[in-house]
């Protein structure tokens, strides 16, 4: 019996398993722009597991799991028994018999790594305060979709360096690109420390110089409300704006993982311009993960 694939962190998988992913997204979307069923996860379940508030990630499985012939189940800490203590070794070992994937959004990384561990069914990473590779594999494929591969091509990451920038740096080492980092001083330390293809600027606008894409994401990431006031003092720099924009290459694309705050980490011109891509970036989330579903779930599918 072939061991159960789980995707945890964006170092899980392969470029070529990556190149696969993306052709099957490709495929999947065209099918679904020419309203054509393709249901090849009929009658399969899909538990998702919240901890943390969502949009995009409970709208994009749900609906992504009923496109593809399943069914998803919502389950939250505050109304399931794993909010009352229950060990996460446990419920994994009573979801996973009940279901055929599982998509969990937490705090700690710790915790989807141990549910995987007891978990018979594939495990997906739908957020954790270490990584968000679903959000990544979303944001490279919009890449792919407007400006072909990505490899030998530069990312510039401005803001915090939080689980969305950590997950740029593994992709970066996977497949093949630059990843330029800028964060305040002393918002550097949470970045990953064992990657390489990144380089460090402690001015902005150097490190968009050249950048094929550039993308940011909320100076404030949830669990950090208390620093609020203090990271808008800090961060004050380092808004994406139509002058940093400049800086990059004339074709580069502004990114964000939504949802973003107008007037903070972007300008509105920016991200209501020509350059941005995050509304195609944010329908890719319901395409991409309805690719992983089916890879974690069938394995490599040809068209």
């Amino acid at each position: 019996m072939a061991a159960v694939r789980h995707y945890l962190q964006f170092r899980d998988f392969s470029r070529r398993e990556y190149a696969h992913l993306f052709a099957r997204t490709r495929w999947i979307k065209d099918q679904f722009k020419r309203y054509r069923r393709y249901w090849p996860l009929e009658d399969r379940t899909l538990a998702m597991i919240f901890e943390k508030q969502s949009t995009r990630t409970r709208l994009s499985f749900e609906a992504g799991m009923h496109q593809l012939g399943g069914a998803a189940i919502f389950l939250s800490t505050r109304d399931s028994q794993l909010g009352r203590g229950e060990p996460v070794e446990d419920s994994a070992q009573v979801i996973s018999r009940m279901c055929d994937l599982v998509m969990i959004r937490t705090f700690e990384q710790d915790v989807i790594e141990r549910f995987a561990r007891h978990s018979r069914v594939p495990v997906i990473n739908g957020l954790t305060n270490a990584y968000h590779p679903c959000q990544v594999l979303a944001d490279l494929y919009t890449f792919i979709e407007h400006r072909g591969p990505i490899r030998g091509r530069t990312v510039a990451w401005i803001g915090d360096s939080n689980n969305v920038c950590n997950t740029w740096l593994q992709a970066a080492e996977v497949l093949g690109f630059k990843v330029n980092v800028s964060t305040p001083p002393g918002y550097e330390d949470g970045l990953e420390k064992d990657v390489r293809n990144y380089e460090f600027f402690a001015d902005p606008k150097r490190a968009v110089k050249g950048a094929h894409v550039v993308t940011t994401d909320v100076w404030t990431s949830m669990g950090f409300e208390a620093e609020n006031q203090k990271r808008k003092k800090h961060f004050a720099g380092w808004q994406v704006d139509a002058k940093m924009m400049r800086a990059a290459r004339k074709d580069a694309l502004f990114m964000h993982c939504l949802p973003a705050h107008r007037g903070e980490e972007v300008s509105a011109a920016v991200i209501d311009g020509k350059q941005s891509v995050v509304w195609d970036e944010a329908e890719n989330r319901l395409h991409a993960q309805k690719a992983l579903m089916e890879f974690l779930l069938l394995g490599k599918v040809k068209p």
